[in-house]
């Protein structure tokens, strides 16, 4: 069953879930988190004490808008929104494959406007 979280970046509120996967859970049991995310492309990230041992979920470099994965190289949160310096095309693109943890429910227009770096909390729903 997937968890309701929210995203607030820069003033506005995000709506999320996290899936019922080992890893995505493993950042539910770590929540909250209070960062400074940085932006690179149309991608938000910032590093959470959480690692992704023994997941077994897929890993795959190409995400879809609006949606959220783990990178295990830097232990980051990331947050999708268009493409990144390494996508082809329009594809939102991690620089190495990482787990798709959960998606973004609401609107991720207001990220694009937002610049390269931002507080960012993200808590329980």
């Amino acid at each position: 069953m997937p968890t309701a979280i929210k995203i607030i970046a820069g003033g506005e509120t995000l709506n999320a879930e996290l899936n019922d996967t080992p890893t995505a859970q493993a950042i539910v049991a770590a929540l909250p988190f209070d960062s400074s995310a940085s932006r690179w492309g149309d991608e938000y990230y910032f590093s959470v004490d959480v690692h992704a041992n023994g997941d077994d979920t897929p890993k795959r470099d190409v995400f879809s808008v609006g949606e959220l994965g783990f990178w295990e190289s830097g232990n980051a949160f990331c947050i999708f929104f268009g493409p990144t310096p390494v996508s082809q095309g329009t594809e939102p693109r991690m620089a190495n494959p990482g787990i798709p943890i959960g998606r973004v429910r609401d609107d991720i227009l207001p990220l694009m406007s937002m610049g390269p770096r931002v507080p960012m909390k993200v808590e329980l729903a």
